[in-house]
């Protein structure tokens, strides 16, 4: 029998093992979502988000930034505060969360396109029915999705819940 402390790591995989698992969900007819981000501190949205893209199908994976990933983003010097194994151990600790893979480049687009899910979700900052890649709202890889009948959704966010909030009332 696993170990908590043995799932908790077995959660957190490479794209090969990802693969692997993804068969065997498909070949027991399981529905997978996929969403991604850099998750760097934890807070009510993210979990209430995670919760939300979990309940759409029978498991959810994420993406995770890598530490790299995250810098390229132009986000604040100091960013990510935690680095990607912290991340994702701690993202890997939710139930609502089947697998946690880390991804370099700086979109899932490749992740998404190997992995192919079959909903890609993300928070509501970003536009289900956008199309234009160029869009601030669109969310990576909605034209994979078109093309293999699967879903693009956006799911509400918490309200007064932003990792950069966070990190100014921690400062003050």
């Amino acid at each position: 029998m696993m170990t908590r402390q043995e799932n908790l790591q077995n959660k957190i995989v490479t794209l090969e093992e990802a693969i692997r698992r993804v068969g065997i969900w498909r070949n027991t007819g399981m529905k997978i979502t996929f969403t991604n981000g850099c998750f760097d501190i934890l807070h009510t949205g993210h979990v209430t988000y995670l919760t939300q893209a979990a309940d759409l199908a029978n498991r959810l994976i994420v993406g995770l930034n890598s530490d790299a990933s995250v810098k390229r983003q132009g986000k604040a010097d100091n960013r990510p505060i935690n680095s990607e194994a912290s991340r994702a151990i701690v993202l890997a600790g939710l139930s609502a969360v089947d697998l946690v893979v880390i991804f370099d480049e700086n979109t899932p687009y490749e992740l998404i396109k190997t992995l192919q899910p079959d909903i890609v979700a993300k928070g509501s900052d970003y536009d289900a029915d956008e199309r234009n890649t160029d869009s601030k709202t669109y969310i990576v890889g909605a034209d994979l999705m078109d093309a293999t009948g699967g879903k693009v959704v956006s799911i509400p966010l918490v309200e007064g819940f932003s990792t950069t909030n966070l990190i100014q009332k921690i400062k003050q």
